[in-house]
């Protein structure tokens, strides 16, 4: 595999390292706030208008409100575990944090943000909710058919995850530029090369021809 800059002069080049870095770093602050943001909102909501265990059903049985404390991970998985939770969502929001100053493409200045903004507003309810810091409860409220309950925090990580894939299978990475693979540079090129082979061979075989007819010629 070989990486393909974005196209553009020096100049432009000169300006995507001074300028849009700093810009996309925005970006991907600006999402991971607005997620937490709503996260936070919803969750209030929910502790204010609902008691634990009752439910509002929204579209029927396939979308409910619902109230419940995890204290594991997400989907309410690894309940006995919550301080280890703690610490591995305070590693990806400060991991996120770094890898997000190479950005310089949107969609992944997107992408990142809702992990980092997912992750964080989770982090915040272990940290400050009860029953302890690091071991804080997280509030969750959307419940889907059978689907274990889950909340906004949740959803923005699964759709930074699901963007993850799709970037990195469309081949376009951190700094915007694109993979491309090179056997498609290869065909193109071993198309271009065999032509003129061929007919440097084919002019081969008609000047011998040419010639064993000049010397049948004096021959005769």
């Amino acid at each position: 595999m070989t990486e393909v800059e974005p196209s553009g002069d020096s100049n432009t080049t000169t300006t995507d390292n001074t300028g849009v870095r700093p810009r996309r770093y925005l970006l991907l602050l600006l999402v991971a706030f607005a997620a937490i943001g709503v996260d936070l909102l919803t969750k209030e909501w929910v502790l204010s208008a609902f008691s634990e265990g009752e439910r509002l059903d929204v579209i029927g049985s396939i979308l409910q409100f619902t109230l419940v404390f995890n204290t594991g991970a997400a989907f309410s998985m690894g309940t006995d575990f919550t301080w280890v939770f703690t610490c591995i969502a305070s590693l990806v929001v400060l991991t996120i944090g770094y890898i997000g100053l190479r950005v310089r493409n949107g969609w992944w200045a997107v992408t990142l943000g809702l992990m980092m903004g997912g992750a964080a507003g989770n982090l915040l309810d272990r940290l400050f909710r009860d029953p302890a810091p690091f071991h804080g409860a997280v509030v969750d409220f959307i419940s889907v058919g059978n689907f274990p309950v889950f909340n906004i925090a949740d959803s923005c990580v699964v759709v930074g995850a699901v963007l993850v894939v799709v970037l990195t299978f469309r081949g376009l990475n951190l700094d915007g530029s694109v993979v491309v693979d090179e056997r498609e540079e290869d065909g193109g090129g071993a198309a271009g090369a065999d032509g003129p082979g061929e007919q440097d061979g084919g002019g081969d075989v008609n000047s011998g021809t040419g010639e064993d007819d000049v010397r049948g010629g004096r021959g005769q």
